[in-house]
């Protein structure tokens, strides 16, 4: 479904700040599964994630998603084929738009169009519908900026934004971790609904070792740039996860 080949990548090359986050990386993600990643600080997560996205250009390596090779998409392009939510609950929105305006901005991706003609009336029925499935009452705030919006209830339109158009490959770039517990459990349940809903294979990048177990079906830690644990969730302990994830980030203290 989605494959890595020879991911290669440097940052500040040639200066004495020069640091590599991946060489020769490779990776296969199945479809229709979630994939957790985590690992300490700097070990290449976000960077996976940037590149994958677009953001961020590798210096060598092949990206190949349903036996496309996006490696020279644009960002713009791939977001036609790939759903992103962002750690920071304002990123995945246009906080100047209303939920409305937002919702149609999503349901147009890859679609030429202008604001002036942004919302059609006969889609507001079907926007109320995935609204509802929220049961944070925001069917009722269409026409409400998203500026106004609590940091959850943000995170929850973000979410439906990106899954609207059942993408081949959904990224979750820590979507909880600004969240307080509730919020990010009320979240994370929602994530796994729409998930199994649409079949979505998706990308968790989390810090919470007890989500990654819970809402994935596949671990993986990286530490450099490397895997190091490639295991189905159900066969591992978080104990055993954060025994590995303290030994690996005391080496790089060390």
């Amino acid at each position: 479904m989605l494959t890595i080949q020879g991911l290669s990548k440097k940052f500040y090359k040639g200066t004495e700040n020069e640091i590599e986050v991946f060489n020769n990386f490779n990776l296969y993600i199945e479809e229709n599964k979630c994939t957790a990643i985590i690992g300490p600080n700097g070990c290449g997560k976000s960077t996976l994630l940037n590149i994958l996205a677009g953001s961020i250009l590798p210096d060598s390596g092949r990206i190949i998603l349903n036996g496309e090779d996006i490696s020279n998409l644009s960002e713009e392009n791939r977001s036609r084929l790939i759903g992103r939510v962002y750690q920071d609950p304002s990123m995945g929105v246009s906080p100047s738009l209303t939920i409305l305006e937002n919702m149609s901005l999503a349901d147009k991706k890859g679609e030429k169009f202008t604001l002036r003609r942004l919302v059609k009336k006969n889609t507001i029925d079907k926007y109320v519908e995935i609204l509802k499935s929220l049961d944070l009452g925001l069917e009722h705030k269409l026409n409400t900026k998203v500026k106004y919006l609590s940091g959850g209830q943000r995170q929850s339109l973000s979410l439906i934004m990106a899954t609207m158009k059942h993408p081949d490959l959904l990224l979750l770039d820590e979507h909880t971790a600004a969240l307080d517990p509730k919020t990010s459990y009320i979240i994370m349940e929602k994530t796994k609904e729409l998930i199994d809903k649409y079949k979505i294979t998706t990308i968790m990048i989390s810090h919470n070792m007890k989500d990654a177990i819970r809402y994935s079906d596949r671990i993986i830690m990286l530490n450099k740039g490397k895997i190091v644990l490639d295991k189905p969730s159900k066969n591992t302990a978080e104990e055993e996860l954060i025994e590995i994830y303290r030994t690996k980030l005391f080496e790089q203290i060390a």
